[in-house]
């Protein structure tokens, strides 16, 4: 059975920092895409980072490029998410997956976990 279980979130103020993790089990992350997601109050859920299986190229979305960066431990089989100069509209419940390609578009492959909330706050 695949899981994702999400940690790290919280209450943190403009400008500051935090680091996210997901822990995955029922597959090896090191034969596919992995992916963050985020989910804020009345959006639509979208893709905010995707690290590749092989390589580890990354891409992100234009809203955090220079600001997270994801990255992967295949050994522990975790993915991450360094998020820096957090800015209020980064508040969202923030969710892994492994992510397959269409095109230029990114789709999640399995089912979602329970995610972890940001919240950027003064």
């Amino acid at each position: 059975q695949v899981q994702f279980v999400e940690s790290g979130g919280g209450l943190v103020h403009p400008g500051g920092s935090l680091r996210l993790s997901c822990a995955a089990s029922g597959f090896t992350i090191s034969n596919y895409a992995m992916s963050w997601h985020r989910q804020a109050p009345g959006k639509e859920r979208e893709l905010v980072a995707v690290i590749r299986s092989r390589g580890g190229s990354t891409n992100y979305a234009d809203s955090v490029k220079g600001r997270f960066t994801i990255s992967r431990d295949n050994a522990k089989n975790t993915v991450y998410l360094n998020m820096n100069s957090l800015k209020p509209e980064d508040t969202a419940v923030y969710y892994c997956n492994a992510a397959q390609s269409s095109g230029t578009n990114w789709y999640r492959v399995w089912s979602w976990g329970q995610g972890t909330q940001v919240t950027v706050s003064s």
